[in-house]
C-alpha cells in the first residue's frame, strides 16, 4: 500500500512540475513583430523543440465582406486557393502536399479567412513555396468551381436533417437578421449557386493584400531562415487599397420565438440574445460570470440544476460567442420533448438569480481557478500558439496578452460578476428557438415570430 502511495505522489509531482514548466513556457512567449515593405505583419515565435514549422496566415476577408445574395463567397474563394494554381492542378497540389507529409488548409469563420501550414523543417521551404502559390496564383478553374458549389450544396442539404444546425441557424437569424453575423459562413443553397467566376476572382483581388493580411510561423526557424523564406516566396505579394467592409452595429433585444417542427423524441433548445465584442473591456467579467451560470460544465449552476438535481438533461451549456463587432449569448440544451417548457423555464430561472445575488466565494474561486489554470492548453503545440498569435493580433489584445489575461481574470471580484450578469444577461427579452415535435413539446411562443 505505502509504494502504491510513494508511487501516486511521484506521479503527482510530476504532473504537477509538467504544468509549471508548460506555465513557465507558456507565459514566456517571446513574439517578434515585422512590417514586411508591402504591409504584411509577420509574427515568429521559434520554438526548437520539435523539427516542424507551422504558419498560419490570416486574411481578413470574411462574411463581413460579402453581399447577402452572394452569402458563402468568402468561404468559397478560400476553399479554391488550394484547387489550382499557375503552376498546379488541384491533384498536383495535393500530391506534392501529401508526399512531404504535410499539410495545407484554408478555413474562414465569422470574421476571417486563415490559410494553415504544417510542415517539417527539412521541407520547410517546399512547404512555403506552396502556400506562395495557391496564396499568389490561384486561378479557380470552373471546373473546380462548379464541383466544390456541388459539394458544399449537398453538405447544406444533409445538415438539413440535423436538428442542432436547424436550431443554430434559425438563433443567428433571428438574433442578426440580415446582418453577416446572422447568416451561415457556408451559405445557403440560393446564394452559393449564384457565385459566379467573376465574384470570385473580384473577391480575391480586393482582399487576398498582404496589408490585409497578418503572418505567424512557430517553430524550428529562425529569423534568418524566415526572413529568407518570406523574401523568395512572398516579396512579389502586392499591397492594395482594401474596401470598407460592414461594420456590425449592436442590436436591441427582442423577445421572439423560433419553433420548428420536427419528428423527434428530444428537443434542440437554444436561448440567448446579442452578446459581447471580443475586445469589450468586460469580456473578462463575463467570462468567469459565464463559467459559473453554464460554460463551466459539472461545476456550472445550469448542470448541477438541470442535469443533477432535476435529471431532464444530459448536458446543458451557456457561451458568449464574441467576434470582431458583436457576439452572442446562447444555452444551449436537448432534453425530451416533454420536458422542454421545464428546461426553459429553469434556464431563466438560473439567469435571473446569477443578476440577482452575488456568487459564492467558492464558486469564484473555481472559476478563476480553472481558467487561469488551464490557459497554457491554449498554447501547448506550435499550432495552437500560431493561430492564437494571430488572433491576439486581429483583435487587438496586445503584445502582453499572454502576460496579462491571468491577472485580468483573477482581478475579477463578486461585484464584477453580477455588474456583467446584469448588464449581458436579459432574461426578458431574448430568441428562443426550438426545434421538436412540437404537439408533445408544446412551446408557447412568445413575442412575433
Amino acid at each position: 500500500m505505502k509504494k502504491k502511495q510513494g508511487a501516486l505522489f511521484i506521479f503527482v509531482a510530476l504532473l504537477i512540475t509538467a504544468h509549471l514548466l508548460l506555465l513557465s513556457d507558456a507565459f514566456g512567449l517571446d513574439v517578434k513583430r515585422t512590417t514586411l515593405p508591402n504591409g504584411l505583419l509577420v509574427l515568429h515565435v521559434e520554438r526548437h523543440n520539435l523539427p516542424i514549422v507551422m504558419a498560419t496566415l490570416l486574411v481578413k476577408a470574411s462574411p463581413l465582406h460579402e453581399t447577402p445574395d452572394k452569402a458563402g463567397l468568402a468561404n468559397l474563394t478560400a476553399e479554391l486557393l488550394t484547387e489550382g494554381t499557375k503552376k498546379r492542378t488541384s491533384n498536383e497540389i495535393s500530391e506534392e502536399i501529401e508526399f512531404i507529409g504535410a499539410s495545407l488548409e484554408t478555413s474562414t469563420d465569422d470574421d476571417f479567412t486563415t490559410i494553415t501550414l504544417s510542415v517539417l523543417k527539412k521541407d520547410v521551404e517546399k512547404g512555403f513555396e506552396l502556400l506562395s502559390d495557391v496564396l499568389l496564383n490561384p486561378t479557380f478553374p470552373e471546373e473546380e468551381i462548379k464541383r466544390s458549389k456541388e459539394v458544399l450544396k449537398g453538405s447544406l442539404r444533409q445538415s438539413e436533417e440535423d436538428p442542432s444546425f436547424l436550431a443554430s441557424r434559425a438563433f443567428k437569424k433571428a438574433v442578426f437578421g440580415d446582418l453577416p453575423y446572422g447568416r451561415l459562413v457556408r451559405g445557403s443553397i440560393e446564394t452559393v449557386d449564384a457565385i459566379r467566376k467573376g465574384d470570385i476572382e473580384k473577391f480575391y483581388g480586393l482582399f487576398y493584400r498582404p496589408n490585409n493580411a497578418i503572418l505567424a510561423v512557430v517553430g524550428d526557424i529562425s529569423d534568418a531562415e524566415l526572413t529568407g523564406l518570406i523574401d523568395r516566396f512572398l516579396s512579389e505579394w502586392k499591397p492594395a487599397e482594401i474596401p470598407q467592409g460592414v461594420t456590425v452595429q449592436k442590436g436591441k433585444h427582442e423577445k421572439k420565438t423560433v419553433l420548428i417542427d420536427r419528428d423527434l423524441t428530444q428537443a434542440n433548445i437554444l436561448l440567448g440574445h446579442e452578446g459581447i465584442s471580443r475586445n469589450n473591456p468586460d469580456y473578462y467579467a463575463v467570462s468567469v460570470m459565464n463559467y459559473i451560470l453554464g460554460g463551466g460544465g459539472f461545476s456550472s449552476r445550469l448542470m448541477e440544476t438541470v442535469r443533477d438535481e432535476l435529471g431532464l438533461a444530459y448536458d446543458i451549456h451557456s457561451l458568449f460567442q464574441p467576434d470582431k463587432y458583436a457576439g452572442l449569448f446562447e444555452v444551449g440544451v436537448q432534453t425530451k420533448n416533454a420536458s422542454a417548457n421545464m428546461v426553459i423555464s429553469e434556464a431563466l430561472k438560473q439567469i435571473g438569480r446569477i443578476r440577482s445575488e452575488p456568487v459564492s466565494d467558492q464558486e469564484l474561486d473555481d472559476a478563476k481557478a480553472y481558467m487561469t489554470g488551464s490557459f497554457p492548453r491554449r498554447l501547448e503545440t506550435n499550432r495552437k500558439i500560431a493561430d492564437f498569435v494571430a488572433g491576439v493580433e486581429f483583435y487587438g489584445l496586445g503584445d502582453d496578452y499572454v502576460e496579462k489575461y491571468p491577472r485580468y481574470i483573477k482581478a475579477v471580484t463578486k461585484d464584477d460578476v453580477l455588474r456583467a450578469a446584469r448588464k449581458y444577461l436579459d432574461p426578458e427579452n431574448y430568441v428562443l428557438v426550438v426545434v421538436a415535435k412540437q404537439s408533445e413539446a408544446k412551446v408557447e411562443a412568445q413575442g412575433p415570430k
